[in-house]
């Protein structure tokens, strides 16, 4: 019999070693400091005890779609596609910028941009907004100033501006 209750106690006490350590109250143990390399047990996310998972939210988020900013008086367009800044007006000629530099915080964003010899910004800052000839409101007010020359109105979206109704 005796032979017997040994092999039981040898197998019940192998079968234990292949477990994996649980630590107090539950989950498993860190491994002792001198365990070999590669044994170490992660706490499961949001573990009691333990750092909780944060999901950091990135302000630019919502401004690294396409935009288009339109504005009256004098009548003016600037479409951001891809990152690139291009400002037509009736009576000038188009402006264009490669890859503008983006800024964001929370509901406001900023572009900055060389077109030719000038400084161009654009900012959109999400606020309530009416273009004062249409019955529109847009989600943004825009400014963009290009050298000394600013020119105000309003911002949305290109896929939620390719759904409005033509004016």
């Amino acid at each position: 019999m005796r032979p017997v209750v040994i092999s039981l106690f040898a197998a019940t006490v192998l079968a234990l070693a292949a477990c994996t350590p649980e630590a107090p109250g539950g989950g498993d143990a860190m491994p002792p400091a001198d365990a070999p390399a590669g044994t170490e047990v992660l706490p499961p996310p949001g573990a009691p005890g333990e750092p909780q998972p944060t999901t950091a939210t990135d302000p630019a988020a919502p401004f690294r779609e396409d935009f288009v900013l339109i504005g009256t008086e004098p009548f003016w367009r600037l479409d951001i596609k891809g990152g690139a800044l291009s400002l037509t007006r009736p009576d000038d000629p188009a402006v264009t910028t490669g890859k503008a530099i983006l800024q964001a915080a929370s509901g406001a964003a900023t572009w900055s941009a060389v077109a030719g010899d000038k400084a161009m910004t654009v900012a959109l800052t999400a606020k309530r907004c009416s273009d004062g000839m249409s019955d529109r409101t847009y989600p943004y007010v825009a400014e963009v100033k290009l050298g000394d020359l600013v020119l105000k109105g309003c911002g949305v979206s290109a896929s939620e501006f390719a759904k409005l109704p033509p004016q």
